[in-house]
């Protein structure tokens, strides 16, 4: 198996693609991981949730990454890691914002399950406030296993 670097341009592509990631926030030296659906366009992330601690984390800490696999087997991935900065989008302030979030998710299937269902989970809370948020990316960088003799091609879905 051999891996490589892929150029950042590579690594926007497999965001784009993407649909499901894993966030990453910290706080007080504390790191917090936690998969995320999302929509990912011109180096944002857009994301719906619910309050809770990743929210209460990245509003003290705003410093953030999220990270997306493509695999196809042991010996074949793509692994992107974007490092960014948290942004809530809250309305009336990000009326515009968070209608584009909306809009870009709403292409997802059941896009917005995740949040409401963890939420309703833990307390029979029905009148639950929604809030997108996005994340502005600062870098990426990506990695590409490939097995001995594969092609230079993203893994195929």
């Amino acid at each position: 198996m051999m891996i490589n670097e892929i150029t950042g341009e590579e690594c926007r592509e497999v965001l784009a693609r993407g649909s499901i990631g894993r966030l990453g926030c910290s706080l007080d030296n504390q790191p917090y991981v936690v998969p995320i659906c999302f929509a990912y366009q011109l180096d944002y992330f857009y994301v719906f949730s619910t309050f809770g601690q990743k929210i209460e984390w990245m509003r003290a800490n705003p410093k953030v990454c999220v990270q997306v696999d493509e695999i196809v087997n042991q010996s074949q991935w793509v692994s992107v890691i974007a490092n960014g900065t948290y942004e809530e989008l809250r309305e009336p302030q990000y009326l515009v914002e968070s209608t584009h979030a909306r809009q870009l998710l709403e292409k997802r299937h059941r896009w917005w399950l995740n949040a409401l269902a963890e939420r309703r989970a833990r307390g029979n809370d029905l009148l639950i406030d929604p809030l997108f948020f996005r994340i502005h990316t600062d870098s990426v960088t990506g990695l590409r296993a490939l097995a001995e003799g594969e092609g230079a091609g993203a893994p195929q879905r």
